[in-house]
């Protein structure tokens, strides 16, 4: 069944809260003026909310409240005006205060709780939607307007409840995704700074072994400085010789004519 057609079936049951009125009428005569009054401020509330005026039966049903006279039907007929302007968590209030009430018959038990459950029902709070229906069948296990609402309710929380689920689930595996790009991004740096560690271990022993290098080259060996110093003893020697040489020659003092 489409939700079109469920939610036609989402019935409030003010009209049987106008009879309630009836029930009072002929006690509401017989009264002082106040209780008179209060039975005016019902009638003309629920004339007004026929006309779809909402707003002003809404001020007479708490004109009524406050008139400390037929309670029980302005907290009930004020939880309806709240409804059908949309005010869901008001009209759940009024028909929580119209429930608490003592000397309520089962019909009126069945009535105030049925129309909290669709209360409920219209902020999707199905748990609580659903235990308002189950009070009202136990009032009057007949009603199947409420036994339908009851199992729409029921089908609502299972629907609400799996998509919690896959909620749930989706946001672990988030979190989990998440978890692990971290773990990812700390191994890489890790990876990074060990590469950077290495590559300096590899340059420096580079770097010393030239600068050994360097050191042995500038270092002249022992048969390398024999040979030089044998080399510069040979040159003496033959510069002595021609010194010698040049020194025995005699040179001619006498003058040429």
């Amino acid at each position: 069944m489409k939700k079109n057609n469920q939610m036609k079936k989402l019935v409030i049951k003010y009209t049987s809260s106008f009879i309630m009125t009836f029930a009072i009428l002929m006690f509401a005569f017989s009264q002082n003026g106040i209780a008179q009054s209060s039975y005016d401020l019902i009638k003309k509330g629920n004339q007004q909310f026929e006309q779809k005026k909402y707003t002003d039966a809404e001020v007479n049903y708490r004109k009524t409240i406050t008139s400390g006279k037929n309670v029980k039907e302005g907290n009930y007929n004020l939880g309806n005006a709240y409804f059908k302007q949309g005010k869901f968590d008001e009209a759940a209030k009024q028909y929580e205060s119209a429930g608490a009430l003592k000397s309520l018959s089962k019909e009126d038990v069945s009535k105030i709780y049925h129309n909290l459950g669709n209360a409920f029902l219209k902020e999707q709070k199905y748990q609580e939607s659903i235990n308002s229906y189950k009070n009202a069948l136990k009032a009057n296990p007949k009603d199947n307007d409420t036994r339908y609402n009851l199992a729409y309710a029921q089908s609502r929380l299972q629907q609400q409840q799996q998509q919690q689920n896959k909620d749930d689930k989706k946001d672990q595996n988030k979190e989990q995704k998440q978890d692990q790009q971290k773990q990812n991004q700390d191994q890489q740096k890790k990876d990074q700074q060990k590469q950077e560690q290495q590559k300096d271990q590899e340059q420096k022993p580079k770097e010393e072994k030239g600068e050994q290098n360097q050191a042995k080259k500038d270092k002249i060996s022992k048969e390398d400085a024999d040979k030089i110093l044998q080399a510069l003893n040979n040159d003496e020697k033959k510069t002595q010789k021609k010194i010698n040489t040049k020194a025995g020659t005699k040179i001619s003092i006498e003058k040429q004519w």
